[in-house]
């Protein structure tokens, strides 16, 4: 008698794709990311990729990776560990062993087990399966390479192309395995290859061949289901770090009435921004690809001076060597988003690794007196609301504004759900014509209003001539000034502005209980994993709270009074200790525990938990 298939309801599951980079897991982890927000789950990703464009295939620095989990309740990261790897390679299974937990699945092409494959990857057997140790875990192994070639043997493809479509049979597989419908998939694959039917009808005939190797043989003997849940009416997308971000800028400029130029040099792993906005030209978005990084900011303070909404995006290394533009910014008074997606370092260091190691350069990287608002994003989704407020801050009070991404946001991706125009506070540029209440000969390039905010005025405005440049000025003239009493009045003028920043920035919330026995402190991508592990904690029985920072420079009003209202408080930080240096700094007798990785890879929930309850149970 055949055994009866079950269908096993989870609550949640991360599934992790894995292989040589040119097998295809990222398309084919966004496909499924896709499709799984599609059903109405909850979804976080992350891309896991080598820095080199394409390294020896079969080996293990080759290894390409896309986690994703979803969930029928919200999901706040792509989980630590992998309850399903599809594994393209014994690479892919050698690097990802540390990846699994003790009771998941492996789908593994057999085909890939060939003394040349087993040899790149470093195994001394042809067993590595049993090398590995894999005993827990349940292997579906599948001869993706020969069944691909085989079935589509009869279109016509050959075999060197018909290989290219393994990442589809897996993906067909894992369909199955997830009871997940082929529609959105099939869709997806008309839309991607609409105009080359041949490859087109290959990709859709190999994810049948999939989902049907899966359903013909019983690979596992239950299949399993991630119900979706009801969502908030809207629309929705799934949407990247980099995307949103881009996104932001645009809603932005839309609000403020003001174009937007964004002045950019290619760099992983911020590329895609400007790739984005490249696409908005319909929109009025001007993009401009300079020849180096000093050349993209500095177009992009040109473009402020002539009245754009200017940004300009770049990675850590990138950012030192904007740092005298940013000077110069600083010193004009002039409106500039800097965008820093933060990489592993220091110099070229691990361009597409994640890290936190960039605040004290974007705090203080600038020679002189020279305060600037700083903010940070702390998930995918959240870098659209984040450059929305960077360029707000940079408009109304005259100044650049630095946002701090990260790897893991910019190229993570969740289900966006696209906010209304209400959701967002007006911006409001300072323009001399519609705020200066005297005279035009009345006012100078660096005249203030009650914020010590100068106004602007763009060039060609009547009555409204000016000069700006790096040299200190005359506040009451605006001509360059060596007087001592002038810098010193400029020096405290620029400062008093960015603190006033602090007036118009929501106050830093408080997740968790009011009386915790421990607050957990952190700032940017890490908000998933801090908020996920201190609700393990509360779910023990401990009282937790977590406070995250997105606007860091000048501080929320009430973190000061928040942050010493607790006698235990830890700061976690993908650094040594960044965030935790400023904060002593900023509030008296302020001396936190601190939490400190720097492994170019997401902070792990468990973790954090064995870590937070080791500093809760300290007398």
């Amino acid at each position: 008698m055949a055994e009866q298939q079950s269908v096993k309801t989870l609550k949640d599951v991360v599934i992790r794709f894995s292989g040589d980079s040119g097998d295809g897991m990222q398309l084919t982890g966004t496909i499924f990311s896709d499709l799984s927000a599609m059903y109405g789950n909850s979804i976080s990703t992350f891309p896991d990729f080598p820095a080199e464009i394409r390294a020896p295939q079969g080996t293990l620095s080759g290894v390409s990776g896309f986690q994703v989990h979803i969930g029928t309740k919200r999901v706040h990261t792509p989980g630590d560990k992998a309850d399903v790897l599809v594994a393209m390679n014994p690479a892919a299974l050698k690097v990802n062993m540390k990846n699994l937990k003790p009771d998941s699945i492996i789908i593994f092409d057999s085909d890939s087990i060939t003394e040349g494959d087993l040899k790149k990857a470093e195994f001394t057997t042809f067993d590595p399966i049993k090398e590995l140790g894999f005993s827990t875990q349940k292997v579906l192994k599948a001869p993706i390479s020969s069944m691909v070639k085989d079935g589509l043997a009869e279109l016509g493809i050959d075999s060197k192309a018909a290989l290219r479509t393994k990442n589809m049979f897996a993906l067909g597989l894992l369909c199955w395995l997830l009871d997940r419908p082929l529609a959105h998939a099939e869709e997806f694959i008309e839309n991607k290859f609409s105009k080359k039917p041949e490859i087109r009808d290959a990709n859709i005939k190999v994810l049948h061949d999939g989902f049907n190797f899966g359903a013909n043989t019983h690979a596992s003997v239950s299949t399993y289901r991630v119900v979706g849940a009801e969502q908030e009416p809207g629309y929705y997308v799934d949407i990247n770090g980099n995307k949103a971000t881009a996104y932001g800028l645009v809603a932005a400029s839309e609000r403020s009435g003001l174009p937007l130029f964004l002045g950019s040099y290619p760099i992983t792993p911020a590329t895609d921004i400007l790739h984005e906005l490249a696409k908005l030209k319909y929109l009025g978005v001007k993009t401009v690809q300079a020849e180096d990084e000093i050349a993209g900011i500095a177009t992009s303070i040109g473009a402020s001076f002539a009245g754009n909404l200017a940004a300009t995006s770049t990675s850590g290394p990138g950012l030192a060597l904007k740092s005298e533009a940013i000077g110069l910014a600083i010193m004009a008074e002039l409106p500039l988003v800097v965008i820093d997606v933060q990489r592993g370092g220091p110099s070229t260091g691990l361009p597409t690794k994640t890290e936190q190691t960039d605040l004290l350069q974007a705090l203080y990287g600038h020679n002189g007196e020279s305060p600037l608002p700083v903010l940070s994003a702390k998930t995918p989704a959240h870098c659209f609301e984040a450059a929305y407020w960077a360029a707000k801050i940079a408009v109304e009070y005259m100044t650049p504004v630095i946002l701090l991404t990260d790897t893991f946001v910019a190229n993570g991706s969740t289900a966006w759900r696209i906010p209304e125009k209400k959701d967002f506070p007006g911006i409001e540029p300072n323009f001399v014509q519609k705020h200066f209440e005297q005279k035009p000969e009345d006012w100078c390039a660096f005249t203030r209003d009650s914020r010590n905010v100068r106004y602007w005025a763009i060039p060609g405005t009547p009555e409204y001539m000016h000069r700006l440049g790096g040299l200190e000025k005359n506040p009451k003239t605006g001509a360059i000034s060596t007087n001592p009493d002038d810098h010193q009045f400029m020096v405290d003028a620029r400062q008093t502005k960015v603190n006033r920043v602090a007036d118009i920035i929501p106050e830093l919330e408080l997740e968790g209980d009011a009386d915790a026995d421990l607050l957990v402190v952190g700032w940017g991508g890490t908000y998933g994993h801090l908020h996920d592990a201190t609700e393990t904690l509360r779910e023990q029985g401990h009282k937790v709270a977590h406070a995250h920072f997105s606007f860091i420079y000048p501080m929320p009003r009430n973190a000061k009074e928040l942050l010493s209202k607790y006698s235990k408080v830890v700061v976690a930080e993908q650094n040594n200790g960044q965030l935790a240096k400023f904060l002593r700094g900023q509030i008296d007798g302020f001396v936190p525990y601190q939490y400190n990785r720097v492994t170019g890879q997401p902070f792990s929930v468990n973790e954090l938990v064995e870590a937070f309850t080791e500093i809760l149970n300290k007398k």
